[in-house]
């Protein structure tokens, strides 16, 4: 995923999806979802890590609410990696993240995840280019190791808001009450290093694409839900799982 410019790719649905009858296909994915998660689970062989990127608005919590909400909770979890604990600083930038991988059988979600430890911290200058370059390489060896000795499938999400979009959300949630709770003055002042992420986001999808992402359009909810549905279902069908039958008892020895 060389060479990605943001800016050249388009924040909303294609114009041949029609919204009614794509909110009509999500709702037949989530239902085969559900009966996939509950194969997945009882198989418990393989794993899956959701990461999901964005600035702020773009939808992380919305998308997770909508698209895994109905899932059995005891297969699915939510971690979500904020500003580092001072145990956490002690250890490497890794070591609060690979505590929170998925174990076989789960559905791990990650709103927001190790990726911030590249984009806010180069952002505010934590770290230089020379150490966000070592970092990348840490972060595609991780992944790498999850899918090789963990069968965890890795599903990389950023959802492309655009800036006028995300304007408009978060001036909602000053207006609308049910949204207040989520008003944070800070997030306007980070709107405004707009260009900034935007960089460091194109730099991680080229050096950080051992695992590739999904760059998904995030102007409307419902195109946006129904992209990371579809693609979790193609992941979950390939992954042709079987129900493991019953156990055969084992007579102890004497």
């Amino acid at each position: 995923m060389a060479n990605i410019k943001l800016s050249a790719i388009s924040t909303r649905a294609p114009k041949d999806f029609d919204k009614q009858e794509t909110k009509e296909k999500l709702l037949s994915i989530l239902e085969k979802l559900d009966a996939l998660q509950n194969l997945l689970y009882a198989e418990s062989k393989h794993s899956i890590l959701v990461v999901i990127q964005g600035m702020d608005a773009s939808g992380k919590d919305g998308t997770i609410r909508n698209v895994f909400g109905k899932l059995n909770p005891q297969g699915v979890k939510v971690k979500s990696f904020k500003v580092p604990t001072a145990e956490e600083l002690s250890h490497d930038f890794l070591w609060r993240v690979h505590a929170a991988a998925p174990a076989k059988g789960e559905i791990q979600i990650f709103n927001r995840s190790h990726y911030e430890d590249i984009l806010v911290t180069r952002v505010h200058n934590m770290i230089d280019d020379d150490m966000a370059r070592k970092r990348m390489k840490a972060i595609n060896q991780f992944e790498q190791l999850l899918k090789e000795h963990n069968n965890t499938k890795i599903l990389k999400f950023y959802l492309h808001v655009s800036p006028e979009e995300q304007q408009e959300r978060l001036k909602e949630r000053i207006e609308d009450p049910a949204k207040q709770w989520k008003y944070n003055e800070n997030d306007f002042r980070e709107a405004k290093l707009w260009d900034e992420y935007m960089k460091v986001y194109e730099d991680c999808f080229e050096y950080c694409n051992d695992i590739p992402w999904t760059i998904v359009p995030a102007d409307q909810n419902w195109y946006k839900e129904y992209v990371i549905a579809s693609t979790l279902l193609d992941t979950l069908k390939g992954l042709d799982m079987k129900f493991p039958g019953l156990k055969k008892e084992v007579s102890p020895k004497l």
